[in-house]
């Protein structure tokens, strides 16, 4: 890797002869290619797409200058190999190290942080907006894709800005993927561009004329003119509704993604260009890497296999479901139970097993893409006609969706059951991934019932339960990690009993209410009490909303101590409600709260981050000690 070697900023690219660009390409492709496969989980496909995108990009373009703000983050990892972090890729995603996605505190070039899906050309907007405010004078840049173009948020975002005929411009990098196939009416469009042979051909033969016509003169300025006008008609004709026009955009493409040449070319022509400029870029997921090419959906992310055969490294033998693989195999059972139930996602059918429910019941599958809002409001509308609705998102992602929650669903008492993954910490995603706020949130809406599973059992138990339940909006959290136990056949696998606690152990003094994955460790640390003295009733507060009235008022005032441990945040979550709850019924009961604190957790193992916040059965053993006065605090746990 001579070249890449040599390349410490953008300003190295620029000064490399063009001819060495393609073997510089070649070179990144294989530094992602040797970090991914030498890491246990990172993004793959979507970065091997964009490296002679990202050259081009730095090329072209003065960054950190001209401000290059990319939308989602996982395809930059060749950005952030070409912008002075190559030496610290092989820390990507881990404790302490490269984020795997755009932070504005870990480079200059990293414009705007991103991390969700379509909010490039919004912050491009602004950021151009205010350059022209202050009278400055750069190229902003946003480089929209992988599959982000199905989110609505873009579409606002071209609207503001074709409106306002601001100076920019917008990079469709076009892969036709997601994470899961990319689906709607925008993905026909792309496609219909892409492929349209009568309107490429015509493109071609339109561009010989202009060439072959004098450069000077009446005739040269007549040709060009005609062909000018006659590429606008066969837009029209060919291109369906010449979307990006019709928003104020000048329409550039498509041009191949992999051609560095042409992609020189253009984005030369562009950067001469004023106004609102979009540039359709054609790029393949998995570019260079054959197994990645082949399944785009599996390579999306990946980590822990042969380079050369793309053979997965073997994992251990003998360990249990995710709770995810858990949820679609019994989505998909129970949707054989009651006919009326649909799964709804927004693109990330694998992410949430629900391609488990696709396969066995297509008709009653909905993947509506990167559009979190519409699959909420969508839900509501297939509720009002008595369909079950079961929408699968991840905690982090359903944020993007509360007004539906609130206006659509709650207002209207409808039937939705949402089923959040990825609750709590998320791992190496980091805090735009971890589902911190969840609980927080979706207390604040009325009747809003919230729960959260001890096992893999006990979520079936809930699942079946929001699906009979006929009080409104229903939902369930579970974490990204494995069940803590075997789970029995799902017909064997009773609804749990609605706003009920489960007491797993009897002590005296100290009552701990943990919910969901902390149920465990709660257990673990009574036992630890337990052996130097200290008795401690454990419950499995599974219903988080409403709270079971009848096992508080058998807990308190008996029990003098209550310590909440919950994987969400401490600010406003259930420890906070439930103890409003016991002091304002008996008040002389001390508590103390244990959670995620009141900051924006950093990305690493999910143990690891689980370990330092305290969130492990030492962790609430100590937390207990200090409550009943039998131990020191802790300043590395959370409480309040």
């Amino acid at each position: 890797m001579a070249l890449l070697e040599n390349v410490k900023s953008p300003l190295d690219v620029r000064t490399l002869p063009e001819d060495q660009l393609a073997a510089l390409a070649d070179e990144v492709r294989d530094r992602i290619l040797d970090i991914v496969s030498e890491h246990k989980g990172a993004h793959f496909g979507s970065n091997l797409g964009t490296v002679e995108l990202t050259i081009a990009l730095h090329r072209v373009f003065d960054t950190p200058r001209d401000q290059v703000i990319w939308d989602v983050g996982h395809q930059a990892y060749p950005h952030k190999i070409l912008t002075g972090r190559n030496e610290r890729m092989p820390s990507i995603r881990k404790r302490h190290g490269l984020s795997g996605f755009l932070r504005r505190d870990e480079s200059e070039y990293d414009v705007f942080g991103a991390g969700h899906a379509a909010t490039s050309i919004s912050a491009a907007v602004g950021i151009a907006a205010a350059r022209d405010l202050k009278k400055e004078d750069f190229e902003v840049i946003a480089v929209i894709g992988d599959g982000s173009m199905t989110c609505g948020l873009a579409y606002e975002a071209l609207n503001n800005a074709g409106h306002t005929d601001r100076d920019l411009v917008v990079v469709l990098n076009d892969n036709q993927m997601s994470i899961s196939p990319n689906v709607g009416a925008l993905h026909k469009y792309l496609t219909n561009v892409r492929t349209s042979k009568v309107y490429n051909r015509v493109r071609q033969e339109l561009k010989k004329l202009v060439h072959s016509a004098p450069r000077f003169g009446t005739i040269g300025e007549m040709v060009e003119h005609f062909a000018v006008r006659a590429d606008d008609a066969v837009k029209g004709m060919f291109v369906p509704g010449m979307l990006f026009e019709e928003l104020g955009f000048r329409y550039v493409g498509p041009v191949d993604g992999h051609n560095l040449p042409q992609l020189l070319r253009t984005f030369e022509e562009v950067r001469k260009m004023d106004g609102p400029r979009l540039v359709h870029v054609v790029t393949t997921k998995g570019k260079g890497f054959a197994p990645a090419e082949a399944d785009q959906v599996k390579w999306h992310a990946g980590g822990g296999f042969d380079k050369t055969t793309g053979t997965q490294l073997k994992k251990s033998a003998g360990g249990l479901p995710r709770y995810q693989n858990v949820f679609g195999e019994a989505l998909t059972e129970l949707a054989r139970e009651y006919p009326e139930v649909v799964a709804i996602t927004a693109a990330m059918s694998t992410g949430t097993s629900t391609d488990v429910f696709e396969k066995a019941h297509p008709e009653r599958f909905f993947d509506v893409g990167i559009a979190e809002g519409h699959a909420v409001t969508f839900a509501a509308g297939l509720a009002t006609q008595g369909i079950r609705p079961v929408v699968a998102i991840y905690s982090t992602f359903l944020q993007r969706a509360y007004d539906s929650i609130v206006h659509d669903v709650a207002l209207q008492d409808l039937p939705v059951v949402f089923c959040m993954d990825r609750a709590g910490i998320a791992g190496d995603d980091g805090p735009t991934h971890h589902g911190g706020i969840d609980i927080a949130y979706l207390l604040a809406i009325p009747g809003m019932t919230i729960t959260a599973p001890r096992d893999g059992e006990e979520m079936i138990g809930l699942l079946r339960l929001g699906i009979e339940h006929q009080g409104g909006p229903f939902s369930i959290r579970w974490p990204r990690d494995s069940v803590p136990a075997p789970v029995r056949p799902v017909a064997e696998i009773p609804a749990v009993p609605y706003g009920t606690w489960e007491t797993l152990r009897q002590g005296r003094k100290l009552a701990i209410l943990a919910t969901g994955s902390m149920v465990h460790p709660a257990l673990e640390a009574a036992e630890l009490l337990a052996r130097e003295g200290v008795s401690a009733t454990v419950v499995n507060a599974r219903f988080i909303k409403p709270l079971d009235e009848a096992t508080l008022a058998r807990l308190f005032p008996a029990h003098t101590h209550v310590l909440t441990v919950e994987e969400g945040t401490v600010v406003n979550g259930f420890g906070a409600f439930v103890r409003e709850r016991i002091g304002g019924e008996w008040p002389e009961v001390r508590g103390a709260s244990m959670g995620l604190p009141d900051r924006f957790v950093e990305h690493g193992e999910r143990a690891e981050l689980l370990g330092e916040l305290g969130l492990t059965a030492e962790g609430i053993a100590q937390q207990a000690r200090v409550l009943v006065g039998e131990g020191k605090r802790q300043p590395l746990l959370e409480s309040a």
